[in-house]
C-alpha cells in the first residue's frame, strides 16, 4: 500500500498544479477583457437608450440591454483575440497618434469579422446548413443595422484605445490619479515643470554618453544629477489628498 500511494499523490500534486495553473490563466484573461466589456456595455447601452427614445413616437427600437451587453461581450472576445497578435505593437514607439489609429482599425477589423461570423453560426443553427449564407447577407440581411452598429464600435473605440494609451504612457493608475484625485490648477504647473525636467533630461542624454554621465568630475554628471535632484523635489511637492475631505 506504501508503495502504491506515493505515485497516486504525484499525479494528484501534477492535476492540482495544472488546475491552478488553468485558474490564473483563466482569471488573468478575464481581467484582461473585463474593462473593453464593462465599457463597450456602458457605451452601447447608452446608444440603445437614446436611438430608443428618438424613434418611441414611430413605434420602433433598436433593441434592449440583453443585446447592447451581448454586443459588448462579443467585442471582449475580440479584443482578447486581438491583443495576442504580434502585429499589434507595431507603432508603440510612434507618434501617439499612429498606435490609437492603428488599433482602433485592428480592434474594429476583429469585431467586424466576429460579428459576420456570429451571423453564420446563428444562420447555421436556423437552417442547418451554410449553403445559402451569401444569399442570404446579399438579399436579407439588414446592413443598415450592422453598419449602424459598426460605426458606433469605430467611434467608441477611438475613445477607449486612446484612453488605454494616455494611461500607458503615464503609467498604470496614473491618469485615473489626474483625473479624480489631484487638483487641476497645482497638477499642471507641476506637469508643467517634469515635462521641461524631462525634455532638458532627454537632451543631455543625447549628448553624451554613459561614462561622460557617470564620471563625477564632469560637468554632465553634475547637470545630470542637478536634474534627476530636481525630478525627485517635484515627485515630493505633487499634492497630496485635502485634509478637508478626510483623508
Amino acid at each position: 500500500m506504501v508503495h502504491h500511494s506515493q505515485p497516486i499523490t504525484a499525479t494528484g500534486g501534477q492535476q492540482d498544479g495544472r488546475l491552478r495553473r488553468l485558474l490564473r490563466l483563466v482569471i488573468r484573461e478575464f481581467k484582461h477583457m473585463l474593462p473593453p466589456v464593462l465599457f463597450f456595455a456602458v457605451g452601447f447601452n447608452l446608444v440603445v437608450f437614446t436611438m430608443n427614445l428618438a424613434l418611441e413616437d414611430q413605434g420602433q427600437g433598436i433593441g434592449g440591454f440583453l443585446l447592447a451587453t451581448t454586443a459588448a461581450l462579443v467585442v471582449g472576445k475580440a479584443v482578447l483575440v486581438a491583443d495576442v497578435m504580434p502585429f499589434l505593437r507595431r507603432f508603440d514607439t510612434a507618434p501617439l497618434i499612429q498606435p490609437i489609429l492603428f488599433k482602433t482599425a485592428v480592434y474594429w477589423l476583429f469585431v467586424l469579422i466576429a460579428r459576420l461570423i456570429e451571423a453564420a453560426v446563428h444562420y447555421l443553427i436556423e437552417s442547418g446548413g451554410l449553403s445559402g449564407f451569401l444569399p442570404f447577407t446579399l438579399d436579407e440581411f439588414s446592413w443598415r443595422h450592422f453598419l449602424f452598429v459598426q460605426t458606433w464600435i469605430l467611434a467608441l473605440f477611438l475613445v477607449y484605445v486612446t484612453g488605454s494609451e494616455l494611461n500607458a504612457l503615464f503609467g498604470d493608475g496614473e491618469l485615473g490619479r489626474i483625473l479624480f484625485r489631484h487638483r487641476s490648477s497645482d497638477l499642471k504647473l507641476n506637469r508643467r515643470q517634469r515635462i521641461r525636467t524631462l525634455v532638458r533630461l532627454n537632451h543631455l542624454t543625447a549628448a553624451h554618453g554613459a561614462e561622460e554621465l557617470a564620471d563625477p568630475h564632469s560637468r554632465a554628471h553634475r547637470q545630470f544629477i542637478q536634474l534627476i535632484r530636481d525630478l525627485a523635489a517635484k515627485a515630493s511637492d505633487r499634492p497630496g489628498p485635502d485634509p478637508r475631505r478626510g483623508g
